[in-house]
């Protein structure tokens, strides 16, 4: 079942962010919103965003079930030398794999990771807590029968850090957000070939910006959704407070339809199509 999802069609994803600091306030979550940006920009449609502490039971839990309820799935954080990174060893609990030292990406890390400069006796030839801890980060859910490259996915040459792929699509990225936007960049060529629209062209998003509250223009949009159902396009309304105008939207991937639909709805929202949220605006107080 592992190798079939490492195959299959990628329809789904979600994204699991893993990590106290995030649940306590201490750090600011920004690998969501770019994950989101990433899979709209794919045609992939992300069905779903959670967060988590740095627990053992909440992380099995969590990517058994994501694991089974969609195609891509990356989880976030919780992949560093302390004690409380724990997603690796949790992960590996929870499809009951062993956690394996890599060797490739060991000496990738001996090749790219210099010793801080705290660490001056540092020696990857001698057996010391600073080792011990600063190899917990390669030491990676492994299955063995399994094909390596299936597994391990280094996605820049200048990174040691590897993409761990676990039970055929759960990525573990790490939480930091320079190294988790290019890793997910690099993997771009790994996924093209499985997404639904392989030349990438992504999911197409028409923006109105209407003058009127969103009460005014429910009835319409209701009806319009149910114009646009079988064309697999979604219709949206979101209030912006304090602005006086609001925004509608749809989004699907049927452009030439989509375009063709656009006078039509100028004219029930009294409003006009905008290419940014905003653009229009007068600054005044509105209705909604």
């Amino acid at each position: 079942m592992a190798q079939e999802r490492s195959k299959r069609t990628i329809n789904t994803a979600a994204c699991l962010i893993i990590g106290d600091e995030v649940l306590g306030g201490k750090t600011v979550d920004t690998n969501s919103a770019w994950f989101a940006k990433y899979c709209f920009s794919l045609g992939i449609n992300l069905k779903r965003i959670e967060t988590i502490s740095d627990d053992e039971g909440e992380i099995i839990e969590a990517t058994r079930r994501m694991s089974a309820n969609y195609d891509f799935v990356i989880t976030s954080g919780g992949i560093g030398p302390t004690h409380d990174d724990i997603t690796y060893q949790s992960i590996a609990r929870a499809f009951d794999l062993p956690l394996v030292l890599h060797d490739v990406a060991l000496e990738k890390m001996k090749k790219l990771s210099k010793p801080h400069p705290s660490q001056k006796n540092f020696s990857y030839d001698e057996d010391s807590p600073a080792l011990r801890a600063k190899l917990r980060m390669i030491e990676l859910p492994y299955d063995k029968a399994l094909p390596d490259e299936d597994q391990v996915i280094f996605t820049a040459d200048d990174l040691w850090v590897p993409i761990n792929v676990v039970n055929g699509n759960i990525h573990i990225l790490p939480g930091i957000p320079r190294l988790f936007e290019k890793m997910l960049t690099g993997l771009k060529p790994r996924l093209m070939p499985r997404l639904t629209d392989p030349e990438g062209k992504g999911v197409y998003r028409v923006l109105f910006s209407t003058p009127l509250a969103e009460s005014e223009v429910a009835g319409y949009l209701t009806d319009l959704q149910a114009k646009v159902e079988g064309k697999n396009i979604k219709v949206g309304s979101y209030p912006r407070w304090g602005k006086s105008r609001n925004t509608v939207t749809l989004v699907g991937k049927d452009k030439e339809y989509m375009d063709s639909l656009i006078p039509e709805v100028e004219k029930n929202v009294e409003g006009r199509r905008v290419q940014v949220e905003g653009e229009d605006d007068t600054g005044s107080d509105k209705d909604t």
